[in-house]
This record gives C-alpha cells, sequence and structure tokens, in this order.
C-alpha cells in the first residue's frame, strides 16, 4: 500500500505567501486612503465568500447576510462598551449568537424551494435591520459609539493600517480553508445540494444537515466581518446593515463569480472601485450631486454579466493565460483533481481482480472496511402487498416478491406498469400507500431513503441524476460517503487525509470495475449516456451495498457493453455477494443475466419465476405483444 506523503497543500502554500504579501503592505508608503478601501474590500470579501459556498456550491440564495454582519457587529460593540470585556470575548460571543440564530432560521427557512427561500430571507433581514433600529440599549438608529480597538498581545490595532494586515489574513486564511473544506467528503456533498438533493439522500446522505453546514458558515464569515467593521469604524448603526447592503454583498458574489472563492475577493474589489469611482466623477460630469452611480453601476453590472455570466474570476480563466492561473486554480471550489499515481492498470474492460468479502481485497486492506454479507439464501428484501396510489390512480397494487444474497432479480413490464415507482417506494423516495417491506428482516417502509442506503441499499435512477461539473472521481465518492466519518473541522485542518486516500481507493477501484478509470478526471458531463449509466453502477457500488437497484441500467449501452455489464453483475452477485433488483426493457440482456423474474403490467403482478417459465407465460405474451399465434 501507498505511503501517504505529506506535504504543504498549494492552498496552504498560497495562503502563506499572500499572508506575507499582507504583512509586506503594512509598511509600504501606501496612501491612506487606498489602505481604508483595502480595508472595506476585504471586509466586503468575507462576506461574498460565505455567499459563494451558500449560493455558488449548495445553491441556496440569500438577501440577508447584511443582518448577520449586523449581529457580529453588535454583539461585540455592546459588549466591549457597556461591559467593558476584550473585544476578542465580543468575538466569540457574536459567533455563537449568529450561530443560534442562524440554525433557527436555517431550520425554519431551508425546507423551501424556489422563491420561497429568497423572499424569507428579505423578511428577516428587514426584520433584523428594524430590530437593530428600535432596542434603546443598542441605541435605535443611533446606534453604539466609542467603541474599542482590538487589542493584540499588547498592540493597540487602531491604525487602519494595523486592521489592513489582520482584514487581510482573515480573508486569506477563510479562502484557504473553505477551499479545503471543498475539497473533501463534506464538501462533495455540499456541491451535490445544487441539483442533487435526491441522489445525495439515495447515497445516504442527511442533505439538511448540510444545508444547516453552508447556511451557519456564511453567516459566521458575515459576523465575522461585522466584528472587524465595529472595531474598525468604532461606531455602529443600523444603516450598514440594511436590505441595500444585503443585495449589494450578493452582487459582489456574482460579479467576481459565485462559483469561485477568488470571485467573492474580485467581486469585493470592482464594485468598491467602481462605486468610488463613480461617486467622484459623476457629480463633475453632470453638475450636481445624487445617487446617480447607483444607476450607471447598475447598467454596467448588467452590460458585464451579459458579456461573462458567470463573473470575471470564469471570464479571465477562460480568456487570459497568465502565469497566475496557478492562483486561479487555488482560489476556486476544486472540481477536477490531478490523477492519482499508481492507481492500476487502466484498460476499459470490466475487468476486476476483487476478493469474494466486499468490492475488493485492496479496498478491504483500507482504512474502511467493507460491511459484512447477508448469508447465501439468507432473505435480502421482502416485498409484502406493497401498494400505491396516487389520488385515484393506482400505481402499484398488491406487489410481493423476495431477493435473496448473492440473486438477481429482474423487474420487468411495459412502459407504464410501474416498476419505477415500486423501485422508489423500495429505496425510500416514495412513501407506502399499503403494505410492507422488509431488508435483511427489519420492516424499513417508515424509514426515509438515507436510512436505507446507509443500511445497505444501493441504487441507480431511471433518469441519471450525476452532478455534471464535477469530475467523474467526485460523483463516485458521494456514493462512498456512508463509509467515511470524518468532519468538515478535520477536512478544514485537512486532519482527513488518511480517510480521504482510503475513499479515493475506493473510487478508482469502483471505476475500474465498469471501465471508467480512464475517465476519473472528465466532467461528468463530458461522458455519453451509457457511460453516465455506468458511473452511476459505480457510485451505488461504492457504499459496498448488500442490495443494489439497478433501474435500466444497460439503456444506452452497446451490445459488447452489455455484455460486459452483465459479466459484471453477475460477478457481483456471485464471488462478492451481493444482490441485484434490475429494471431493464432489454428482454435479451435480462433473460441471460437474472435468477429470477417479476413482471408487472398496470401496476399489476401478472407473473414470477424463472426465465424460461416467464419466456413461455402466455398472460406476459399478451401483456407485451397483444398475443401471438
Amino acid at each position: 500500500m501507498k505511503l501517504l506523503h505529506f506535504s504543504i497543500p498549494p492552498a496552504v502554500r498560497l495562503g502563506l505567501v499572500l499572508s506575507v504579501l499582507a504583512f509586506s503592505l503594512r509598511i509600504a508608503p501606501l496612501p491612506e486612503f487606498w489602505v481604508t478601501l483595502a480595508n472595506y474590500i476585504g471586509l466586503y470579501g468575507l462576506v461574498a465568500l460565505g455567499l459563494v459556498l451558500l449560493t455558488g456550491v449548495a445553491g441556496m440564495t440569500s438577501f440577508g447576510q447584511a443582518a448577520f454582519v449586523g449581529l457580529g457587529a453588535y454583539a461585540s460593540a455592546y459588549l466591549s462598551t457597556v461591559w467593558g470585556v476584550s473585544p476578542w470575548f465580543g468575538l466569540l460571543a457574536g459567533i455563537t449568537l449568529t450561530v443560534v440564530a442562524a440554525y433557527c432560521l436555517g431550520w425554519i427557512t431551508l425546507g423551501l424551494s424556489g422563491h420561497f427561500l429568497p423572499l424569507c430571507t428579505i423578511a428577516w433581514g428587514i426584520s433584523l435591520f428594524y430590530l437593530f433600529g428600535n432596542l434603546d440599549y443598542l441605541g435605535k438608529f443611533d446606534g453604539i459609539t466609542g467603541i474599542p480597538p482590538i487589542g493584540f498581545y499588547g498592540m493597540d490595532l487602531s491604525q487602519g493600517r494595523d486592521n489592513f494586515v489582520l482584514i487581510w489574513l482573515f480573508v486569506i486564511w477563510s479562502c484557504v480553508a473553505l477551499h479545503h473544506l471543498l475539497n473533501s467528503r463534506s464538501g462533495r456533498v455540499l456541491k451535490a445540494l445544487k441539483g442533487g438533493v435526491l441522489m445525495a439522500e439515495s447515497c445516504g446522505v442527511a442533505t439538511m444537515q448540510y444545508k444547516l453546514l453552508a447556511f451557519i458558515l456564511a453567516a459566521v464569515l458575515a459576523a465575522l466581518s461585522g466584528w472587524l467593521y465595529a472595531h474598525l469604524q468604532r461606531a455602529v448603526n443600523p444603516t450598514a446593515f440594511n436590505l441595500t447592503a444585503g443585495i449589494g454583498y450578493l452582487i459582489m458574489a456574482v460579479v467576481g463569480g459565485v462559483g469561485y472563492l477568488g470571485g467573492a475577493v474580485v467581486g469585493a474589489i470592482v464594485i468598491t472601485l467602481l462605486n468610488n469611482w463613480l461617486q467622484n466623477i459623476l457629480p463633475s460630469l453632470l453638475g450636481q450631486s445624487g445617487n446617480y452611480e447607483v444607476i450607471v453601476s447598475g447598467i454596467l453590472l448588467i452590460a458585464l454579466l451579459q458579456k461573462s455570466p458567470k463573473g470575471i474570476w470564469y471570464w479571465v480563466e477562460v480568456h487570459v493565460n497568465f502565469p497566475l492561473s496557478r492562483l486561479s486554480n487555488s482560489l476556486r471550489p476544486p472540481s477536477v483533481k490531478e490523477p492519482l499515481q499508481g492507481t492500476g492498470p487502466t484498460s476499459n474492460s470490466l475487468s476486476i481482480s476483487a476478493g469474494s468479502n466486499g468490492l475488493s481485497a485492496k479496498t478491504a486492506c483500507t482504512k474502511l472496511a467493507p460491511r459484512p454479507r447477508a448469508h447465501r439464501g439468507q432473505v435480502v428484501l421482502r416485498v409484502n402487498e406493497v401498494c400505491k396510489s396516487f389520488g385515484g390512480l393506482k400505481a402499484v397494487n398488491a406487489v410481493g416478491f423476495e431477493v435473496k444474497a448473492s440473486q438477481i432479480v429482474g423487474l420487468i413490464g411495459p412502459n407504464g406498469a410501474g416498476k419505477s415507482t415500486l423501485f422508489n417506494l423500495i429505496s425510500g423516495v416514495l412513501p407506502l400507500s399499503s403494505g410492507s417491506i422488509e431488508f435483511l428482516g427489519n420492516a424499513v417502509q417508515s424509514l426515509p431513503a438515507r436510512a436505507r442506503a446507509r443500511l445497505g441499499m444501493g441504487r441507480s435512477f431511471q433518469h441519471v441524476r450525476l452532478l455534471g461539473q464535477m469530475s467523474v472521481l467526485d460523483n463516485v465518492l458521494i456514493g462512498a460517503h456512508t463509509r467515511a466519518h470524518s468532519s468538515w473541522i478535520g477536512a478544514i485542518f485537512r486532519f482527513n487525509q488518511a480517510e480521504e486516500f482510503a475513499l479515493r481507493e475506493i473510487g478508482q477501484e469502483c471505476l475500474r470495475l465498469v471501465g471508467l478509470e480512464d475517465f476519473a478526471q472528465h466532467l461528468a458531463d463530458t461522458l455519453s449516456l451509457g457511460q453516465q449509466r455506468l458511473l452511476e453502477i459505480a457510485r451505488a457500488l461504492a457504499s459496498d451495498p448488500i442490495l443494489l437497484l439497478l433501474d435500466e441500467p444497460a439503456a444506452g449501452l452497446r451490445h459488447f457493453e452489455k455484455q460486459e455489464l452483465q459479466r459484471t453483475l453477475k460477478y457481483l452477485s456471485v464471488e462478492c455477494g451481493i444482490s441485484v433488483l434490475i429494471v431493464e426493457h432489454d428482454m435479451d440482456f435480462v433473460m441471460g443475466l437474472v435468477d429470477e423474474l417479476v413482471v408487472m403490467d398496470f401496476g399489476n403482478p401478472i407473473a414470477h419465476g424463472s426465465p424460461a417459465q416467464v419466456r413461455d407465460n402466455p398472460v406476459v405474451i399478451q401483456a407485451y405483444l397483444g398475443g401471438i399465434d
């Protein structure tokens, strides 16, 4: 087994270089105006970084981040002025208050979808703004003044240059921390929240927990910005935390590139400099003062986003080739990784070198051991008189059958027979109307999809559900999520490297199993439909399932690929002890693969037996062909 190579990650090396640069600029002969401007850019960049995580990565739009900035600012301002506590204690109190508030607000609102979530963020953003402005002990709309500066080991950080170093150290290391988080087990799930919730739940992921994680981390970054702002300004009032400010933070993230960590900083730079420049030049051009910069900047932003909808950072990546391209790669949420060295053969065959317990002997040697297999002949899945109604339509009516260990059972029937609906009932995507489902002898009909996946159910979907902008390998590793246990905190501090290495070995093994090892570093949406179906099988195998649910896995495959898939599924059944329940329309594929067949028509079971028995069953012939001589 390969030894882990402990080296400083590229993102950390970049963070160290930028930190040294920040200290160097502290003594550089820059005008105070530019230092002040850089301080505000850093403060805005922190909030925009949270929005990159929340909106660009997790796909949840928020207009209320300014309210969290206010929580961090007011908590520290109140404690340091009224109670005389250290600003660092104020930071701890502000973050604690923000976490509690974000958790409560997130638990209430994050279950909403579509336009309802952004509307809720506007609602509580306005509510907190007026709360700040109406509380007597917060000074109402006059706010709090006389806030002490931040102290650090006897140094009084009352000057803008001193704050410059502190602010930009927080910005730099927040970028590094988020980069590490997004390049981890937790980060892959966060990226799956944007359009892949059903798939993630079917892989055993509690997606609501990760939505809350993204929401809380974005709020904490906003509160950190508010804390720095309060002790930089030495005064706070509600005006800085209104809805307009919240919209401005979101604009910064979008303009810079909401899908890129570096885009948060670039957006803060562009919007801050643009507003400052317009405020200076427009009065002289128009001969009068006013908020004309809002109109002009809006027009310029529309033109910019028309030119590059994904933001400035993306445009620079695509159109500009300069030595700082490595900086670009270090400051974006990683999706395509460097190829692993020495990961085995790269043939396109479905050959494997596996042991009888789990997917492979190699995998069994890693930190993540395979789960125990069911004994041969043991009933793995029992479906008892299952029914599902949608109003007056009975999609599944009194279906019952068993799948035993190491057995391959086929579920067939004409289009509209209810096969995929039954699959969704078994995997927990849909609730039963009546009947029961037992898995390994335990009733599971009341369990959600993620709980069934953790027990050992892996599945593919009739309509492919992949994360197209993530690498093939990362898509597979989402399936292995429940096999690992590293936390998001461990990911930030790089304590997860041994486990991450083991996960990648599993992912490479599963890709070799379906013949996609050469495509590990490709984006998933660059694969053909047939390859994407194989990728879904690899993702299901990464969970080390006891029962594999495959919904039309051969659709889109060529003839020789179907033959290879047959051999692989037989191997998984006989040698690895995995039970398979498969829905398929290709009768030649099914007849040469399964041990038993269950036939459905209009939601009803019409036949059950061996392939030979079903092939000659007149009721089955009538259902498929309308009757023949």
